[in-house]
């Protein structure tokens, strides 16, 4: 079908909205008729359930969805990371079966990737798979797990050959959480919640038929998981933040789907940091900042940071962007957050100063302080971010690696 205008698009959209979005439907109701309308993930070709449409256009869809006052595609890692990682590398069935469980909500991913001695050098990583006629018997650790424990399923590398080169080695897995053999061990963070988590894996199993890309070329498939992961979580991405949470263990998927109309979970950045300069404005209205020169100005250049972002954002989806653009997002997140925490600490000053008042906004803006450290690390660090714009947008020359070549099991490794 040809592509249609923006207008005929925005037409369309708001034509399904009107015979289709009901409050009272379910989450699992309303995320399925969002799926096989093609509008949950528009921007997805239409053999991985979507409609091939620009990004243009998908920004149009989500623009009318949220004026309907409906709720959007199913928030987390699986519409995030490993849609896209499947549409790129899956065979046509894991198009056909796991995407359409992605779209609908019936699933929810999280990523098993870094490990206690393989994060910064992700290729470095010891869990091991060992093949045991049509299965693979998967043991090691994961670390900072977002969700796992909201989690049925897994995007998972591990080493299939430790005796080719470090990165020739990886095979990508999906990967069942709620198999025996899988402990999950939540990390308590200092805003008091437990967003990451450890994952210890012993004697899991895989069955063939979930390798994702072939057995061996899980680095080029999991770099395309970590492209989408920093333009997603990236200034002027969509994070992973949403208002319902999929899968059959969170609980949302039989809850009314209008009670989660105009709410983001909590804990984490939030959708890509977008509005955060608001936030940030209503505060310092509510105690009574507004005036103060270093919170105006600190507020005007968080907001030119999230045009800047959001239009960057809208060039890398029209495939304008040049190389690095989702490492330069990430890069500019972290210090979008870093500016948001000095703001809003000038804003709330002394704690004294707010108690007794009513500012609902306070608490949010204390545990997005308490929490802006983190982005800088999760997702790549800042400083590797800046190593890869550095060697694949700039061209520099890489760090010498003597290790280049070698088979694994030569590489020396810390104990």
């Amino acid at each position: 079908m040809p592509t249609p205008t923006p207008d005929e698009a925005r037409d369309e959209v708001r034509a399904f909205l009107a015979e289709a979005w009901d409050p009272d439907l379910t989450v699992g109701q309303w995320w399925d008729r969002l799926a096989r309308s093609g509008f949950g993930a528009p921007a997805w070709p239409e053999e991985c359930h979507g409609k091939g449409w620009p990004r243009a256009l998908a920004n149009v869809v989500q623009e009318e969805i949220a004026a309907a006052g409906a709720i959007g595609p199913p928030a987390g890692l699986g519409y995030l990371l490993a849609g896209p990682t499947i549409c790129a590398h899956g065979d046509e069935e894991q198009k056909r079966e796991w995407l359409a469980r992605i779209i609908n909500g019936q699933d929810a991913w999280c990523q098993l990737f870094s490990e206690p001695g393989a994060g910064s050098d992700l290729a470095g990583l010891q869990c091991r798979a060992e093949r045991d006629g049509d299965e693979w018997v998967i043991t090691g650790q994961k670390v900072w797990t977002s969700t796992a424990q909201l989690c049925n399923l897994g995007m998972l590398i591990a080493r299939t050959d430790p005796d080719a080169p470090k990165h020739a080695g990886i095979t990508y897995f999906r990967f069942d959480m709620t198999q025996p053999g899988v402990e999950i061990r939540p990390l308590r963070e200092m805003t008091g919640r437990a967003l990451f988590n450890e994952v210890f894996i012993d004697g899991a199993r895989v069955h063939a038929r979930d390798v994702i890309g072939g057995v061996g070329n899980g680095w080029a498939v999991a770099n395309t998981t970590l492209a989408a992961e920093r333009a997603g979580l990236g200034s002027g991405g969509s994070g992973a933040a949403g208002a319902a949470f999929p899968g059959p263990l969170a609980g949302h998927l039989d809850r009314r789907a209008g009670d989660f109309v105009g709410h983001l979970r909590t804990g984490g950045t939030g959708a890509g940091g977008r509005g955060m300069s608001q936030q940030l404005i209503d505060l310092a209205r509510d105690l009574d900042r507004a005036g103060d020169p270093f919170v105006r100005q600190g507020i005007a250049r968080l907001y030119s940071l999230e045009r800047i972002g959001r239009y960057a954002a809208l060039r890398a989806r029209a495939g304008q962007a040049a190389a690095g653009a989702p490492n330069i997002a990430k890069l500019m997140m972290s210090d979008m957050l870093r500016l948001h925490r000095a703001v809003a600490t000038e804003i709330l000053g002394p704690w004294t100063g707010v108690m007794g008042r009513d500012t609902p906004g306070a608490g949010i803006a204390q545990e997005q302080i308490l929490f802006s450290p983190g982005p800088s690390i999760y997702g790549g660090t800042d400083q590797i971010q800046r190593n890869i714009i550095g060697e694949r947008a700039l061209g520099l020359p890489k760090e010498p690696d003597p290790t280049k070549g070698l088979p694994f099991t030569q590489v020396p490794k810390n104990t």
